[in-house]
């Protein structure tokens, strides 16, 4: 059986396999320069781990699928950036650039999502309803005259833009198959995560989420409790952060460890905190 070939071969079908198999392929030699009966039984099970692990995400979750994901979620921000830039008297002339910048990516972040779903084959979602004051719909949510209240404003902002972030991340794992794709995406995720800082800039709080030992949440605003859940994890790669040492020679203080890392977001994690609350058709 030469592996080489069966490899060559399916390059031929898909020119970008040799970029999804690096540095897998040099694993794949090092089992064949074995020699032995082992090593030779082991190779059809290598190939197919090696296969599956480069195709896997496409097999799992389609380009489009999470495209369309992302598009419901640029919807729901560029939505509510374009209502608060509406509403008379909200942003004051001090926080006018941030907010129309913001605002501006945003539309930007539908009009290309809208051309990339397209020419990946799809079709765009349309754009659900929204009901900004978390009333599901009612109108008369916690959050009702938000588009009044400039600091309730800035801290609804806080939780879309930092919800946002997290859930760009949660979805990079599936788009591992395209490279154009996730590029693309982490950008919007980089622009995503300079929006929440421009927001937490406005609103007066630290520039990255610092979380208690038990709640990840510092908008100040409870109802979002949910969109902060995770954030106040202290162990990463199996390490408790807070047992380290820090720079002061003393051990890391929770504060310091769930500001260093942000956490993903899965997409049903996302929906959950969304549909029926702030998305209601």
């Amino acid at each position: 059986m030469n592996l080489f070939n069966i490899v060559e071969e399916l390059e031929k079908i898909d020119p970008e396999l040799n970029d999804r198999l690096n540095p897998r392929r040099a694993a794949i030699k090092n089992i064949t320069s074995f020699g032995s009966k082992v090593a030779l039984a082991a190779v059809p099970f290598a190939l197919g781990t090696m296969l599956k692990k480069a195709y896997g995400a496409e097999a799992s979750t389609s380009v489009v699928d999470v495209l369309n994901y992302a598009l419901t979620l640029e919807y729901l921000e560029s939505s509510f950036y374009n209502q608060g830039a509406a509403s008379a008297g909200l942003i004051p002339a001090s926080a006018s650039a941030y907010i129309n910048t913001v605002k501006d990516d945003e539309n930007q972040h539908v009009a290309f999502l809208k051309t990339a779903i397209t020419a990946s084959g799809g079709t765009p979602v349309a754009s659900p309803k929204f009901d900004f004051t978390a009333g599901g719909g009612t109108g008369n949510g916690p959050f009702k005259g938000l588009f009044s209240n400039y600091s309730l404003f800035l801290k609804v902002a806080l939780a879309f833009e930092d919800t946002g972030v997290r859930a760009y991340k949660g979805q990079a794992p599936n788009l591992l198959g395209n490279k154009d794709i996730l590029t693309a995406a982490l950008s919007i995720h980089a622009v995503e995560a300079r929006h929440a800082s421009a927001i937490r800039q406005l609103l007066g709080v630290s520039p990255w989420i610092t979380s208690t030992a038990t709640v990840g949440n510092d908008t100040g605003v409870p109802q979002v409790n949910g969109n902060y859940a995770g954030e106040e994890t202290i162990v990463q790669g199996g390490v408790d952060l807070t047992t380290l040492p820090s720079a002061t020679g003393s051990t890391t203080s929770v504060a310091v460890a769930t500001a260093a890392f942000d956490e993903p977001l899965s997409k049903d994690q996302v929906l959950a905190l969304l549909v029926g609350t702030f998305i209601y058709s």
